[in-house]
């Protein structure tokens, strides 16, 4: 058996609400008893892209556990491989990583899509996926984990700017069952469904969590301010997943006009 965390949407921005936020989810993985075996962070890591707001992430991101961190649409190629992987700039192509235990592979892709909101897993992003599974042992499991989901969840103004071209994902997914499940973000709200055939894990918001149309009586989603951080446990026991949720703490820094918040989600 091992246990491994996912969090997303951190949006740091250089304000101290979000940063509070995104060190109450740290320090709660930190302080546990129990060694991780990987700490994923599937992507909107700054809010506007800036080396400064990297640079808060890089120290805020830091932990005792393995951590495998992937952008989202409000990240910038060049300053997350600079100021937060401490790698080159490199071409601007896509900043796919992998992370290997002795218990699971992990893989995180880049669907982010330069200047836009919506999401695609590139060519070139599917290739290094699927040599990085060819390579596998069969007997592991793998994650795959990126920044927007593949399917629709129902929640109009997302599902606008969702993962598209998913066909091409759920081809290699079929060709390859040692997949264990697909972990994604950017809806902040937690949920599960499935994508091709295998569990889609989407993680809560670090810095806002969504209310749901259904909840408000419009076909919109609303930012509630008040509720805390979340993140999720998996843990994988005799080719089981199970996925826990689980708040983390208050705001330090309680939100005084709603309107923040609300910006923050509006651009996905």
């Amino acid at each position: 058996m091992f246990v491994f965390a996912h969090l997303s949407d951190t949006h740091l921005d250089g304000g101290e609400r979000s940063a509070a936020r995104t060190r109450a989810a740290m320090d709660h993985l930190d302080a546990l008893p129990w060694d991780l075996d990987a700490v994923l962070v599937t992507g909107d890591i700054a809010d506007n892209g800036t080396p400064a707001e990297y640079d808060t992430a890089r120290a805020l991101l830091a932990s005792r556990h393995p951590v495998l961190i992937g952008p989202g649409n409000h990240d910038v190629r060049g300053p997350f491989r600079e100021n937060l992987l401490g790698e080159p700039a490199g071409d601007g192509g896509p900043i796919n990583r992998v992370l290997r235990t002795a218990s699971a592979l992990y893989a995180m892709c880049d669907s982010s899509i330069p200047g836009r909101h919506d999401g695609l897993l590139a060519p070139e992003t599917l290739a290094w996926l699927s040599g990085v599974l060819d390579e596998s042992p069969p007997s592991l499991p793998v994650f795959v984990a990126f920044h927007h989901p593949p399917v629709e969840l129902r929640i109009p103004f997302l599902d606008a700017i969702r993962q598209f071209g998913e066909a091409d994902l759920a081809d290699l997914v079929a060709r390859h069952p040692n997949i264990a499940a697909l972990l994604c973000g950017h809806v902040h709200t937690p949920a599960a469904t499935t994508f091709a055939g295998r569990p889609l894990l989407l993680a809560p918001g670090i810095v806002s969590t969504l209310s749901l149309p259904w909840e408000r009586g419009d076909d919109e989603g609303h930012v509630d301010p008040l509720l805390p951080p979340m993140l999720t446990f998996n843990v994988w026991d005799a080719g089981r997943l199970t996925t826990h949720y689980r708040v983390v703490g208050s705001l330090d820094t309680p939100i005084r006009d709603r309107t923040e918040a609300v910006d923050v989600i509006g651009r996905g």
